[in-house]
């Protein structure tokens, strides 16, 4: 077993999640520690929260803006994003975005509503 695992985020089927399509990475039983993510934002991108995962959002390609607790902070390529958990989220535009989540992404903690 080796101290590394890589992935070819183009190689992984995209799936339809609540923010667009997203091709998840390092999404497995032995890794506790981080997962990478692509997102393709969608036009009906839902505010939603964690509450125990962290996420990095970097945004690689497009323009718009992040809600971030009611709050609309404009972003372009490059800006990085850190959202703590329970932090009320979604994308806003057209934008590629590059997630890191930690602990890795667990569809158990993807919460909508108040």
């Amino acid at each position: 077993m080796t101290n590394y695992m890589i992935a070819q985020l183009d190689d992984i089927e995209a799936q339809e999640c609540p923010c667009g399509a997203t091709r998840r990475a390092f999404i497995t039983p032995d890794n506790d520690a981080a997962s990478m993510h692509l997102l393709d934002v969608s036009k009906a991108a839902r505010v939603h929260y964690h509450e125990e995962i962290t996420e990095i959002y970097l945004i690689l390609d497009g323009e718009g803006h992040l809600e971030l607790d009611g709050e609309k902070v404009p972003v372009e390529p490059f800006t990085a994003v850190m959202i703590k958990p329970g932090c009320r989220h979604r994308a806003v535009g057209e934008m590629r975005v590059a997630i890191v989540a930690m602990p890795p992404f667990d569809p158990a903690d993807e919460w909508f509503g108040e």
